[in-house]
Parts: C-alpha cells; sequence; structure tokens
C-alpha cells in the first residue's frame, strides 16, 4: 500500500516513540479518511521510534522486525 497524502502529513507531524494504539487514537483525532485509519489498525502492535518505521511497514504490508521495537 503506498500511504496517502494525508496519511504521509499526520505522520510527520506525529510525535514518536509511538504505539499502534497512539497512533489510531490520534489519526480519528486528527479527522484522517476511513482508509488511512484502517491501515494504521493493520500495524502490528509495537513501539515505532520513526515516521520511516510505519511507512516502510506499510508499503510491506508487514512490519519490519529489525526496525521495530516490541511494546
Amino acid at each position: 500500500m503506498s500511504p496517502s497524502p494525508d496519511l504521509r502529513r499526520f505522520l510527520t507531524e506525529m510525535e514518536f516513540p509511538a504505539t499502534k494504539d497512539d497512533l489510531v487514537r490520534e489519526a480519528i483525532r486528527d479527522g484522517l479518511d476511513r482508509d488511512d485509519i484502517a491501515a494504521i489498525e493493520q500495524l502490528r502492535g509495537y513501539s515505532y521510534s520513526a515516521r520511516w518505521q510505519i511507512l516502510t511497514a506499510l508499503r510491506l504490508g508487514r512490519p519490519s522486525a529489525d526496525a521495530l521495537v516490541p511494546a
């Protein structure tokens, strides 16, 4: 999946580290599109320390184990 421009903007503004739950909560609060929220919900329950980790996970359709730290 290629992240939408709105999702990219959201991730640029997000503070890290952030868990999947943090991302979902803030995406809803920010009014992100339902498809973008669904994409975030598909992430595994890790703590992400940078935007690139999430973008990589979304592009691959799964999180990259070497890029993530278990929550």
